[in-house]
Formats: C-alpha cells, structure tokens, sequence
C-alpha cells in the first residue's frame, strides 16, 4: 500500500540521520571532564583587555590645582616598571609553579595543568576588573599635576576639568593620570605572588598543627614581595595609600576566589592535590566527589585521627588526648 511504503521509508530515513541527542550528549561531556569554559573564559579575558587597552579612557574626575594630593612630582624612572612587574608577578611564579609541580613526589600532568592554567585565569581577571574600576571611577593619581600642566591663567581654588591641561605631547601619560585608584600594579602582584603563595602554603601543609615557622616565612615570602611591590607605587607618587590597598585587596580576593575552583581548603587533609576534572563535576583523588563538608573540616579532625604527618602528627594526637 502506498500509506505503508510511505511509512517504511520515513523509518529508514530517520534511522539513517545522524543521532542528534548523542552528539549533544557527547558535547555535555566533553564540557563536563575538560576545562574548556575556563579556557574560553580565558579568551574571552584576552579579548576584553585588549579592547580596553587600546580603546578605554577614562572618566575624568574634576579637581583643583591647589590640591596638595595632586602636586607630588612625576617620576620619571619607576621602582617597578611594568614590564618588570610581569617578570616578578607573573613570570617568576609561572616557572616556579612549573618546575615544583614537576619535581614533587606527587607530581601529575593534572596538577600542572590546573595550578598553572589558575594563575593565568587569576591574572587576567584581576587584570580585568583593575582597568574597569580604573576607567569608571577616573581619580586623579598624585602627580596629574605634573602630568596635566594646567594653564596659568586656571584659577587655584576651584574645581576644574581636563580641559585645563596643556600636556598634547603625550596623551597617554595625560589619560593615565585618572586611573588611580585602585592600584594595578598592586592588584596585579598579590594575584600573581599570591597565588605562588597559596601553592606553597598548599604543598607544605605550613597551617597543620605545629608546622614550622620556616615552612611559614617561605609561604610568606611571595606575600612579602608583593606588598614590597605595591609600596612602591607609594614611593612613586603613583598611587596613595588607599588605592595600594583597596588594589592589593582585589588582587588577593580574586586570587583566593579562584583557588578555591581548583583546590580544597588549606585546612584540608588533601590540600595539596587539586580536584579532578570528572563527569559531573571536579572531585578528589580517589574519583568520588569531593563534599563540601570534608573540605572544610580541617585540622579539627586530628583529634579523630583522620590526618597527621609522620612521627609529629602522631605525636600530636598523642598529646590532645
């Protein structure tokens, strides 16, 4: 019958296509087990920094050319330029990271590829944030004077715009004098040493009970170097004490913000091992899902017996008893 041929041909037709849902399904897990939303996440960072960088300027916060705040010298030769920031902050961890995570005893492709693949996500999204809150809020850094060099005829005790600045040479060292606050390179340097620091605070285990102190200073030198770097900006007359602050803080929250993506609480027993990338979701070690819960225990758990480290944790144990 023409009704029933008709029908068989529709069925062989739609056995023939394509299985729409399992490619649909294989996409959910590749998605799923690989990091690629971090690394598009990645791109989408790059392209957004290049298109501020290139086109953004920012507000302009009007002043007043008697403002002592504004009337600091520009310096010329900086303590920390920017292309020595990159070394310090971004460079220096990246080869620090690479080589420790392929010398330790628990060493894996993962634990590089995610330790490593953080840092650049940290980086660029404090990066990111800085140059919007720069552009936004235009306030002006302590030389704009020596920047802006307003016309003589401006009056001194009442605010005024950009249009009072007689510096056409350069104009990006005019546009640069609204993005003080916050710091950039402040944030930039507690994101990138910062996230050093988390790793070796990580990979010691220097908050366990009874750690010592040595363990701590070294987990505290990329700490130090970072805040040696936003004290610069103050040295400088880049920044004040407000914007190095507010900027180290943005940098460190980010920093903290985004380990936690990748690696369980340093109170953690496993601290040291990030999580893996699994079907639904990232995991521990062993392949089952990390809780929250056991995350976030800690150290607490020693009197249990859950954890300890050698001969000094079951001392340790001994002696809470």
């Amino acid at each position: 019958m023409p009704g029933s041929e008709s029908h068989h041909d529709n069925r062989r037709m739609r056995s023939s296509s394509p299985p729409q849902s399992g490619l649909w399904e294989t996409a959910q897990r590749f998605w799923a087990k690989s990091y690629a939303g971090d690394y598009l996440g990645l791109m989408i960072l790059i392209l957004l920094l290049s298109f501020f960088e290139f086109t953004g300027e920012p507000f302009h916060q009007m002043f007043t050319v008697d403002d002592p705040r504004i009337q600091h010298p520009h310096a010329e030769i900086e303590r920390v330029p920017v292309p020595m920031l990159f070394v310090y902050a971004a460079g220096i961890p990246a080869l620090l990271l690479l080589a420790s995570t392929l010398i330790l005893p628990n060493r894996s492709t993962h634990k590089t590829h995610v330790t490593l693949l953080g840092l650049a996500l940290t980086i660029l999204t404090t990066s990111f944030l800085t140059d919007i809150f720069k552009n936004a809020i235009g306030r002006p850094r302590p030389d704009l004077l020596a920047r802006c060099k307003p016309a003589s005829s401006t009056p001194t005790n009442t605010l005024v715009t950009i249009a009072v600045c007689t510096e056409k040479a350069n104009t990006h060292l005019l546009q640069d004098g609204w993005r003080s606050y916050p710091s950039g390179h402040s944030s930039f340097a507690f994101a990138g040493l910062g996230w050093l620091a988390l790793f070796l605070a990580a990979q010691t285990h220097c908050l366990r009970p009874r750690a010592s102190h040595a363990t701590v200073l070294l987990c505290l030198a990329p700490l130090v170097g970072a805040a040696l770097i936003a004290i610069s900006r103050l040295e400088d007359y880049r920044h004040d004490v407000f914007d190095v602050v507010s900027g180290s803080v943005l940098g460190a929250v980010v920093c903290v913000f985004n380990w936690r993506r990748y690696y369980p609480s340093l109170w953690a027993a496993d601290c040291d091992e990030p999580y893996e990338a699994l079907g639904g979701g990232r995991g521990s070690r062993s392949g089952s899902p990390k809780r929250a819960r056991d995350v976030e225990e800690g150290y607490g758990a020693l009197e249990a017996g859950r954890f300890s480290i050698g001969a000094e944790g079951e001392e340790y144990r001994r002696g809470s008893r």
